[in-house]
């Protein structure tokens, strides 16, 4: 919290904490806190509101009051003592007070760090306390002239991960990889999807995780050549593959894992042609990721490596460069190959600085996920060729020791995912 005090002079920050949404009637949805607030906090009670003011080097915070009535139904809360004493917090009021404390914190200050647009009635209650600031000004008093998006100064923080950040990314990675070690020695021809699904879940939490870092994936046969599939309501039948993306977060940090394997324990020729072309994409730009280059020529690597292997399975026809340029690719790989890894599955972060793709640095942590996906309806192939979808991926830290796989543990090779399914 020190370094986002110390980014602007003359400025104060203001963060809410992620609203909760009522599911139905009187249940509401699971709450997770805001990855900004937590990140600064640790605290991940709903209805509260913090303050950062830079020249004070002050944190206050604006919370929920204890109410013993209420905390039998909810649980138990920090209360405006418990954010002093356990969160840090310089001084603290009840959430209740923010309408007229918070024209006070503006007060005198030229530049206000608050995203706008996220949360309309929130807006409201920000703007209306700049105009209440303003209102005192034949009093001597200035207010903020300049709304800046905190985004710009924390979201460069979260980008490069220290000493506990990474562990707890690699604590998400050992029980995600527990959970599809699990998944590929227990499916078998005859299950469904969703048992499977739930065996990822529960591993998740037995594990002490919190939660699943996003909506787990588990698509067999042609369902693996949807790339965000959901239902998870097939019945496997031997001669499928079986894609699982799925992973787990801990200490609000995620992984983001996916494997491929197959459901009867043994690959047909094409679809082992398929993964091991995957598998040469996913290690050739794993060993791209490293200080000084850029997502775009991680990405790079992959379409290539698809595309030369395409055209030596006879599904793709010309010359590899042309193809490229011509996008002829995407019909087999459509996305990219990465993205930020961190507080967010897709987490934050500038992917180009001044208009040119940022280059990696020590201490970013990406994934690398190439795939191919063959549409069962895909009449230019073969039809031993259809409804085969496979995607490897891997959570991928940057060091200036070249790149660390945080997820390494779990079989991606042929003769390791066939050992760990039989």
């Amino acid at each position: 919290m020190e370094s986002m005090l110390a980014k602007g002079a003359n400025a104060v920050a203001v963060l809410p904490a992620a609203p909760v949404f009522v599911r139905n009637n009187d249940v509401d949805h699971e709450y997770r806190q805001d990855s900004d607030l937590f990140y600064l906090t640790g605290f991940d009670e709903p209805g509260s509101v913090l303050l950062l003011l830079a020249d004070e080097k002050k944190c206050v915070m604006f919370v929920r009051p204890r109410d013993p009535e209420r905390e039998i139904w909810d649980g138990l809360r920090a209360g405006v003592d418990g954010v002093k004493s356990h969160y840090g917090a310089d001084e603290a009021f009840k959430i209740t007070e923010l309408g007229d404390e918070l024209p006070k914190l503006l007060a005198n200050k030229k530049s206000l760090f608050f995203r706008l647009g996220r949360d309309r009635a929130f807006d409201d209650r920000v703007l209306d306390a700049i105009e209440n600031a303003r209102r005192r000004a034949r009093l001597g008093f200035s207010w903020p002239t300049e709304i800046v998006d905190p985004g710009t100064v924390v979201h460069e923080m979260r980008l490069f991960k220290h000493t506990d950040d990474l562990e707890a990314m690699k604590r998400a990675a050992e029980i995600t990889k527990e959970a599809h070690l699990r998944a590929m020695s227990a499916t078998k021809p005859g299950m469904y999807e969703y048992e499977v699904e739930a065996l990822l879940l529960e591993t998740f939490r037995r594990g002490g995780s919190e939660r699943p870092a996003y909506g787990s994936i588990v698509g067999s046969g042609a369902n693996a050549t949807v790339l965000h599939y959901r239902s998870n309501n097939k019945k496997m039948e031997a001669t499928d593959l079986l894609l699982i993306d799925a992973g787990c977060e801990y200490g609000y940090y995620a992984s983001d894992v996916t494997r491929t394997f197959p459901v009867g324990k043994k690959f047909s020729r094409e679809q082992q042609a398929i993964y091991e072309l995957v598998l040469e994409a996913h290690t050739a730009s794993i060993a791209g990721t490293k200080v000084g280059a850029t997502i775009e020529q991680v990405h790079k690597e992959s379409v290539e490596v698809i595309t030369a292997g395409l055209v030596r399975l006879g599904l793709l026809s010309g010359e590899v460069d042309k193809l490229i340029e011509d996008n002829a690719y995407k019909a087999f790989f459509m996305h990219r190959t990465s993205h930020w890894l961190g507080m967010d599955v897709h987490d934050v972060g500038s992917y180009y600085v001044d208009g040119k793709a940022r280059e990696l640095a020590s201490g970013m942590v990406l994934t690398v996920e190439p795939g191919i996906y063959i549409s069962k309806d895909n009449d230019k192939v073969g039809p031993e060729w259809r409804g085969i979808g496979v995607r490897i991926e891997d959570d991928i830290l940057v060091s200036d020791e070249g790149p660390i796989n945080l997820t390494v543990a779990i079989p991606s090779s042929v003769e390791d995912v066939l050992r760990a399914c039989a």
